[in-house]
């Protein structure tokens, strides 16, 4: 006969305060990658980066989590069994970055009568923060900005020609051959 564990009675299991063997506070070390604990890197769909950040910013965490993928290699448990398969929230889908050709567009919209918009199309070609643009304009041309699409600011009133100043000297990295005029648009 095999040697039974007898489980905890209830009261055992169930009760409140410190535990024994366990130091307090407990301490939890986060990746600098995902920003989960370290145990949950290897479930992240870009578990790469996560080992290389850990082999850069904390080597001696790093070698044990070597230690223990060596281990289960050896047991025989291979990483499609700890992953999931099935959709849902558990993993992250790893957006794809397509090879679009770098190129703002400047265009002017009518609004109303006689008001007008300025919209802005393909910074986040050059992986500037939409958002963060859209304050910069706002506070340079003391209007309102917004970001209206998954690629669009549109900007209260007519700057479309001060834009060809203003965005390379706040993005050194655009050149102005950069920006195309695509005239006035309908809305």
């Amino acid at each position: 006969m095999s040697a039974e564990v007898a489980p905890l009675d209830p009261a055992q299991r169930l009760k409140l305060g410190p535990r024994e063997g366990v130091t307090y506070p407990i301490v939890v070390q986060y990746c600098g990658n995902c920003t989960m604990p370290l145990e949950y890197c290897e479930y992240y769909p870009e578990y790469e980066k996560c080992r290389a950040w850990l082999e850069k910013h904390l080597p001696g965490e790093f070698e044990q989590m070597k230690i223990k993928d060596e281990a289960a290699g050896v047991d025989g448990t291979d990483d499609d069994k700890k992953r999931q398969k099935r959709g849902g929230k558990g993993m992250m889908k790893i957006k794809k970055k397509e090879e679009v050709p770098k190129k703002i567009t400047v265009s002017r919209a009518p609004r109303g009568k006689k008001k007008s918009v300025t919209v802005v199309t393909g910074l986040n070609t050059f992986d500037i923060d939409l958002k963060v643009a859209a304050k910069f304009f706002g506070t340079k041309f003391a209007c309102g900005s917004s970001v209206t699409g998954d690629d669009e600011i549109v900007i209260q009133g007519d700057v479309k020609d001060d834009l060809f100043d203003v965005i390379p000297e706040k993005w050194p990295e655009i050149d102005e051959d950069y920006i195309d005029d695509l005239g006035d648009q309908k809305r």
